[in-house]
């Protein structure tokens, strides 16, 4: 699971379509279903007859609110964009998560982030929506009722790192490899250590296990490759549309095509042998004793 903020925005237009997948649209009702997760508040601010759903306009003026009843606020850099987006994508591989595992992962990163805190009924608006497969985005105005700034955590890359690896490990989901790890080293030195011993594993079992060691979704460098590349087009997504968009489309192919590699190189992995096969003993005849006359005519073999 991997947790990426995006740069802080004037309006909740952009960040919601963006985690919708489509353009923000004032027809569409988005369900909880959608809406997996909000600040205890929002009920309080519904506009609508009982039994109807928020279109998605709504919910983006809802989060923009802030900014007109409250003008001055400025956050603790100086800057005017309230509007904090984060989103959050599993592995490929992982399973489909139910609604309420979707809402226990928002809250907790809403925790971690600071802008959901237990107890605080005056906190900022937030919501969470989970419209694209394998994917959450967390959307908040950082702008309190009380006319302050949410202040968030200094270390918070790090402390939503650490979150997205406690919630791996209870949900069952793949861990994406973030750095090298020490294992792998060990690996690598005991593999090219059996490589220098002529006759003690077969070639075709040593090369499996070097494919296997690339193509690795955990601790294999094309994994770590792909994410960096992955982590650069989010970046990129961000910047104007004269060359962050078109940009990030293109480095998205190229994790795609990492991707379709260890894919391959996996495939090739599992067709090699896996254990060593011996090669056959060639069985030897015993020497022909050769008969020698003794000192005293005894015939010995020797």
């Amino acid at each position: 699971m991997i947790i990426r903020i995006g740069p802080r925005e004037l309006s909740a237009g952009e960040p919601l379509a963006e985690a919708l997948g489509r353009p923000v649209s004032d027809q569409e009702g988005l369900t909880d279903h959608t809406v997996v997760a909000h600040w205890d508040n929002l009920d309080l601010y519904s506009p609508l007859d009982e039994g109807q759903s928020w279109t998605a306009a709504e919910f983006a003026e809802h989060l923009n609110d802030p900014h007109w009843h409250h003008p001055a606020p400025v956050s603790p850099h100086g800057d005017r964009p309230a509007i904090w987006h984060a989103a959050v994508r599993l592995h490929p591989d992982d399973r489909e998560l139910t609604g309420p595992e979707w809402s226990e992962i928002a809250h907790r990163i809403a925790r971690v982030a600071g802008i959901q805190r237990p107890g605080d009924d005056h906190g900022c608006r937030w919501i969470a929506v989970q419209a694209q497969p394998g994917r959450l985005d967390l959307i908040a105005n950082l702008i309190r009722p009380d006319d302050t700034w949410t202040a968030q955590p200094h270390r918070l890359h790090a402390l939503l790192s650490a979150e997205s690896r406690r919630i791996e490990a209870e949900l069952g989901l793949i861990s994406p490899r973030t750095g090298p790890e020490p294992q792998q080293a060990f690996q690598q030195a005991q593999f090219a250590g059996r490589t220098r011993q002529a006759g003690t594993a077969d070639t075709t079992s040593q090369l499996a296990g070097l494919l296997r060691q690339l193509a690795d979704e955990r601790t294999g460098p094309l994994a770590t490759v792909r994410g960096l590349i992955e982590h650069a087009a989010h970046r990129l997504e961000g910047l104007p549309d004269a060359y962050g968009p078109n940009n990030a489309y293109q480095l998205e192919m190229v994790a795609r095509r990492l991707y379709g590699i260890q894919q391959s190189l996996e495939s090739m992995a599992a067709a090699l042998p896996a254990t060593a096969r011996p090669s056959p003993v060639r069985p030897t005849q015993p020497p022909t004793p050769v008969l020698t006359t003794g000192p005293t005519g005894t015939r010995l073999a020797r």
